[in-house]
């Protein structure tokens, strides 16, 4: 826990049970491994340039999961709760917009379809460099293993 920090916002997205009125069993998610390696460690950066945080921590998972489960969690700390809230809204906008995670949604009788999403934009922060990471990507444990990809 950083004593400096005066708020600490934590994002915990699940899997739900329907989708446009259909009813979902699961699903599971595909990542490109070394390109979202890049895109956590390059989405950190430009938060840290955007926010004065104290620390950020982004995982997704991959896999197959079931209804209820977590599926993403963003977690940031700044010494004031608005720049914890904006940088956390921030980061989990820009990894449902431009990661390279696809979501593949499981029915009832089997049945599975892709989720459409939003297709990859890259953004570039306007304001200065308040700090470097001070994390770095970690290696990403094998697919199928409900594995996370991580900063």
């Amino acid at each position: 826990m950083d004593e400096d920090a005066g708020g600490i916002v934590l994002f915990v997205g699940t899997i739900r049970n329907q989708t446009n009125g259909k009813k979902v069993k699961g699903l599971e998610y595909e990542v490109y491994r070394r390109m979202a390696e890049r895109q956590i460690a390059k989405l950190e950066k430009e938060i840290r340039k955007r926010w004065p945080i104290k620390s950020i921590r982004l995982v997704h998972r991959e896999g197959k999961l079931k209804v209820g489960e977590v599926s993403v969690v963003v977690a940031v700390s700044a010494a004031h709760r608005g720049e914890a809230f904006d940088a956390a809204r921030y980061a989990i906008d820009r990894i449902k917009e431009s990661f390279p995670i696809w979501k593949r949604e499981k029915f009832g009788g089997g049945r599975y379809a892709w989720a459409k999403g939003t297709p990859i934009q890259s953004r570039s922060a306007s304001a200065p460099t308040t700090s470097e990471p001070q994390t770095s990507p970690r290696g990403i444990v094998r697919r199928r293993t409900r594995s996370l990809v991580e900063a």
